[in-house]
């Protein structure tokens, strides 16, 4: 783990993901990293949450939820 932070009132996953990664496509990352609140959709303030290391570079072109009908 690249360390810790701790969340404001309001935050959502691809705002921390944004905040503290760089980019809000990398939520999918920050939320497998903190497994206990996956549940969790708009954060109070003060929760720690780890940081997970990026080595790619988070080369996401597509949303993390998003699949496309392969028909």
């Amino acid at each position: 783990m690249a360390g810790y932070t701790k969340t404001m009132s309001g935050d959502t996953w691809d705002a921390i993901a944004h905040r503290v990664l760089g980019d809000a496509m990398l939520m999918d990352r920050m939320i497998a990293a903190n497994q206990e609140y996956c549940e969790v959709f708009i954060f109070p303030a003060g929760v720690r949450l780890a940081v997970p290391d990026i080595e790619d570079g988070g080369n996401v072109t597509v949303p993390p939820w998003f699949a496309a009908n392969e028909e």
